[in-house]
């Protein structure tokens, strides 16, 4: 393979479709598109200061390198990537891409990022930013933590471990949800969404879980939450905590320890379809 190495670049396309190459120690300076159209790359200890470093590449390794504020819009189109100690600052980073692999990893700014994109992995991951993951489906997630509203809306096929989520409005729009001992804090949360169960998880949420067809919750703490399951079908929770408020949920059956306020306010709904069962009664 070709080295490259302890140099830097600038101007437009300047390695434009590099292939079989390993970059290290290398800074791509102010000029667009710097590996646009490359393939088979390992790039470490690499710095990428501006606009759209890796479009319509495929196989890349990328470690312990930086993608500075400029860099955004950096990785569309792009197909088998795998990231390691990487600190992403720029906004709007993988768009329309697939088979993205993510380990040990910081985005500062992650606006807009993993937009339309397919079979995403991440793995002791930090993002900061809203609308991440926008319509991306088949992700796997292990001790992430995401700061940012509006996660994941539009998404499909979707499994979460030992993460955490500040943020309103996530996973609206969503297909196939499945989520592990894990803490979620945000206002509506799950709205919209089809087929969304949660395992050994603990909620907080203003008016969440409305809308949703088929709702599953085994052994969830739903703390300091109100007016939750509003228009829900086909429920099955076992709450473990006491809930502040359920409002018009359409049917199934749901395990609590008390509930302060339960209400009925929609006449077209059949209260005896949903079973509300207080376990602090047994």
């Amino acid at each position: 393979m070709q080295e490259i190495s302890n140099q830097s670049f600038s101007g437009e396309r300047p390695l434009f479709a590099l292939k079989d190459a390993t970059l290290t120690n290398v800074t791509f300076l102010k000029g667009e598109s710097p590996l646009k159209e490359s393939e088979n790359l390992q790039i470490k200890n690499t710095i990428f200061k501006w606009k759209y470093p890796l479009w319509y590449s495929k196989n890349i390794q990328v470690k312990d390198s930086f993608f500075e504020d400029m860099s955004r819009s950096g990785l569309w189109y792009t197909h088998y990537f795998q990231g390691e100690n990487n600190i992403f600052q720029a906004p709007k980073l993988f768009r329309r891409s697939s088979d993205i692999q993510l380990k040990n990893s910081f985005f500062a700014n992650a606006e807009e990022t993993f937009w339309n994109c397919k079979n995403i992995t991440l793995e002791n991951v930090q993002v900061n930013g809203d609308y991440f993951g926008m319509n991306s489906e088949n992700i796997y997630l292990d001790h992430v933590n995401i700061v940012g509203n509006y996660a994941f809306d539009g998404g499909k096929n979707i499994e979460v471990h030992h993460s955490h989520f500040v943020t309103k409005d996530a996973f609206w729009n969503c297909e196939n949800v499945t989520i592990y001992d894990s803490t979620i804090s945000g206002e509506y949360l799950g709205w919209n969404t089809k087929n969304f169960t949660l395992i050994n998880c603990t909620i907080e949420s203003e008016q969440g879980f409305c809308y949703i067809d088929h709702l599953t919750l085994k052994n969830c703490q739903v703390i300091h939450s109100d007016l939750i399951f509003e228009y829900c079908r086909h429920i099955d929770a076992d709450i473990t905590t006491p809930v502040m408020s359920i409002k018009n949920p359409i049917s199934g059956k749901i395990n609590v320890p008390e509930v302060a306020e339960i209400i009925f306010d929609d006449d077209t709904l059949i209260k005896d379809a949903t079973k509300i069962t207080l376990t602090k009664e047994e």
